[in-house]
């Protein structure tokens, strides 16, 4: 790679039973492509590496599984012969952790296609640790990151139209939106987003290809629709799995070919744009029962990508909430969570996942006062916890309502005793089915005790039957 002026570092490991007749060449090739190679630290293990190999073996396997415990670690596995590598060992190295495969006299110029790789990772990396994506999108856990990076590469240095999928509060929106920002067009315009669950059937057309003037009766001017306004920019499909199947119809030919027809006009107009579609269905459960149909998905979905919930990436709950208390705050520092507060807000259920987390976060806050930690008095009431009953707090607030509501309508002292006794044991003879000594126990009286509060009960006219 002789015209490369930058640099390019990167650790090297040699797993060869001929050490040193292929060290020497190997290392002077890649240094005359621009690499500056160190051994690898096996200790902590960072970086873009390669490894270079001429026996397939549970060592090796091991060994790269090691190295690539961090999801910013990019390995390519580079076996000095072809003749190592047999069909199922390529797929084995990537699931130990390589992130490529292949020969090192699989082509003519092997050393250019390392420094290729190594760039495009350096490059991903630098736009995943940039204000950009730092400042919007939260998350450091490996099932995140990893899928980040993917999202990161494909919205820049590709065109591709773009699915995704994930529970509802996973973030799919704010996604599109990092894809679009991402996207290295140089006159690229803007973001139009169309809520596919609020698009009107009669309207459809209108909304998506635009009308002319008189071309229904309350088209009194001519409108562009969602296509046209899309050009040389994005165009977000969000909740796409709500279109219904006739109108995805009527959607094929814009998405594959970019042309369409005003609602009204007999003139083909040309559009460019990026697609970009988000669904919280599965779509191939969809396509299964005839509601989606799969000429349609096969168009948006060149590339797609599933947001994780947040019960799958738990190691980001503290991150959001820290994150979302900053936007709170911004301009005050940030604030400390007290331990109960932390264990409670990684231990609760997030059946809206992202979203659910915010809102909780946002009420947590509103209560807040003072520059000292969040405490478990900012927690909301209905947020508290569930906690299983004890001896203690059986006369809780509906008790409580009981005797007052008594007391207002006049009822002393003694009659509250005598109906709270008769209540009690009608309840426990009930639950027993009738048998008195297991109602008795219950009550912590006597059998005598209990046949003779329930006789005085059926003389009093209150009986427990």
């Amino acid at each position: 790679m002789s015209e490369m002026t930058n640099k390019i570092e990167g650790w090297c490991h040699f797993c060869l039973r001929d050490h040193a007749a292929y060290k020497d060449k190997l290392s002077a090739a890649l240094d005359s492509a621009g690499f500056i190679l160190h051994p690898v630290d096996l200790s902590t293990p960072q970086g873009s590496g390669m490894i270079f190999f001429d026996e397939v073996n549970q060592p090796l396997y091991d060994f790269i599984g090691e190295v690539s415990r961090s999801s910013s670690n990019h390995i390519l596995a580079i076996a000095t012969d072809h003749s190592v590598l047999v069909e199922d060992t390529y797929w084995r190295l990537l699931q130990a952790g390589a992130a490529d495969v292949f020969a090192w006299d699989h082509s003519v110029e092997p050393s250019r296609e390392i420094a290729a790789r190594f760039k495009r990772w350096e490059e991903v990396d630098t736009l995943m640790g940039s204000p950009l994506v730092q400042n919007n999108i939260v998350g450091q856990s490996p099932a995140w990151t990893s899928l980040l990076r993917q999202i990161v590469e494909v919205a820049r240095y590709t065109d591709v139209s773009i699915l995704i999928t994930g529970e509802s509060g996973t973030g799919k929106e704010l996604m599109a939106r990092l894809i679009h920002t991402l996207d290295a067009r140089p006159n690229k315009r803007n973001l139009v987003v169309v809520d596919c669950t609020t698009i009107v059937p009669d309207l459809s057309g209108s909304e998506f290809f635009g009308h002319e003037r008189g071309a229904f009766t309350s088209a009194i001017a001519a409108r562009d629709g969602a296509f046209m306004l899309a050009h040389e920019g994005t165009l977000f499909l969000d909740e796409v799995g709500e279109l219904p199947p006739g109108l995805q119809a009527e959607l094929l030919r814009v998405v594959q070919e970019r042309t369409y027809k005003r609602v009204g006009s007999n003139t083909w107009n040309k559009t460019d744009f990026r697609l970009v579609c988000a669904t919280n269905r599965d779509l191939h459960q969809s396509m299964a029962q005839g509601d989606f149909r799969q000429d349609f998905y096969y168009r948006i979905a060149a590339w797609t990508c599933k947001l994780p919930s947040l019960g799958e990436r738990p190691e980001d709950i503290l991150p959001l909430a820290h994150y979302f208390m900053q936007q709170l705050r911004p301009d005050q520092e940030s604030l400390l969570l007290d331990g109960p507060v932390l264990r409670y807000l990684l231990k609760r259920n997030y059946p809206g996942n992202v979203r659910d987390l915010k809102q909780l976060v946002t009420r947590i806050m509103h209560r807040h006062v003072g520059p000292g930690p969040i405490t478990v008095g900012d927690i909301p009431k209905e947020e508290r916890p569930l906690l299983e009953a004890s001896a203690c707090d059986w006369g809780d607030e509906t008790f409580e309502r009981a005797i007052r509501r008594a007391l207002l309508v006049g009822v002393g002292l003694k009659e509250i005793g005598r109906t709270a006794e008769n209540t009690a044991i009608r309840i426990a003879v009930a639950n027993e089915n009738g048998n008195l000594p297991r109602a008795a126990s219950k009550l912590g009286v006597t059998d005598r005790a209990l046949q003779m509060r329930r006789a005085t009960q059926r003389s009093q006219g209150n009986g427990a039957d």
